[in-house]
């Protein structure tokens, strides 16, 4: 599977895409459509109108990598399902994982818990404390 080092994003075109496309064409989609720099390192999913076929676009480093996978059985949980205009979904790499199994749960809502953030249990500004 898609492996690496470093944390990446992965970011999934929002409308149904010709399975045609070849390394270029689907370049150009996510410097076009995406607005995203396909040199990055990040993936990027494109998914055909049937949901029978997915294609991953990616930069390892030292080439432009196309990952592409038809399932049997089932369909692709359907990226496109959402308002328009609206940003590319973006995916952890688990839930890339979960997609490429066939998992309908991706894209309705997010599976992976938001980043852990701290936040202070008390702030003697709200109550009331005097302060100097």
């Amino acid at each position: 599977m898609i492996g690496s080092t470093r944390r990446l994003a992965v970011y999934a075109y929002g409308q149904p895409c010709d399975m045609r496309k070849s390394y270029d064409a689907l370049s150009g989609l996510v410097t076009q459509a995406l607005g995203r720099d396909f040199l990055s390192g990040d993936v990027f999913l494109f998914v055909g109108r049937d949901r029978k076929r997915a294609k991953a676009l990616f930069w390892d480093g030292t080439g432009l990598c196309l990952y592409a996978k038809r399932l049997e059985k089932g369909r692709f949980a359907p990226l496109w399902q959402r308002e328009r205009g609206a940003q590319p979904l973006v995916l952890t790499v688990s839930e890339l994982a979960l997609f490429l199994e066939g998992s309908e749960l991706v894209g309705r809502a997010p599976l992976s818990p938001a980043p852990y953030t701290l936040v202070p249990l008390f702030q003697p500004e709200e109550a009331g404390a005097v302060t100097s």
